[in-house]
């Protein structure tokens, strides 16, 4: 078994790129997304695949690039149900009709005692509650599932890096969120939220 040199190594990402983002294009039809999960996918080859023979490092590859992609269509998945669940919440105003308004951060203004711009003690008592319900609903999780949901959806984090920083494999974090999520919605439906 003969290991790629760093030239190969070099060599076969230099070819392999611009495939690559024509794939990702395709698949998240954003060019700046589509950078962004080639190198992302790239990095994760060198880091984890510098050693491999060159024969090995295009299956390799392909599996990267496709989980890379599969793992952001999940966080925008998961990213959109939570998004569109609070600004249903958030009263709608010039500050929310720009683009770049993100709903989710907007509710850390909405704590009790916190101030607001929205004048509308009903909106903001309902917006409470909500917050109150979902604490509550994730506070029910088991320690995993709540950790993995915690680290994959509110704060951004790739599955690698959340596997990282519990420790365990990728496929358990899924599974986890997975699990996470499926009860979470389950409870929320429950309380008369539909997600």
């Amino acid at each position: 078994m003969i290991l790629a040199t760093k030239q190969e190594f070099s060599r076969f990402l230099a070819e392999t790129e611009r495939r690559a983002y024509k794939q990702a294009l395709f698949a998240v039809r954003d060019e700046h997304l589509a950078l962004d999960i080639v190198q992302d996918s790239m990095a994760k080859l060198v880091q984890k695949y510098a050693g491999k023979p060159l024969e090995e490092l295009p299956l390799l590859f392909q599996r990267i690039l496709q989980n890379t992609i599969r793992d952001f269509y999940r966080r925008q998945k998961t990213r959109s149900l939570w998004t569109t669940l609070f600004s249903s919440f958030i009263p709608r105003n010039r500050e929310t009709e720009n683009e770049d308004y993100d709903p989710l951060e907007t509710l850390e203004t909405l704590q009790p005692g916190a101030s607001s711009n929205f004048a509308d003690p009903r909106i903001q008592l309902e917006q409470s509650q909500l917050m109150d319900t979902i604490e509550k609903a994730i506070e029910t999780l088991p320690p995993r599932q709540r950790e993995a949901f915690l680290l994959r959806y509110w704060e951004g984090m790739d599955v690698s890096e959340t596997a990282k920083i519990m420790e365990c494999s990728e496929g358990s974090v899924k599974t986890h969120c997975s699990r996470a999520a499926h009860t979470l919605g389950r409870i929320l439906k429950k309380d008369g939220i539909e997600l």
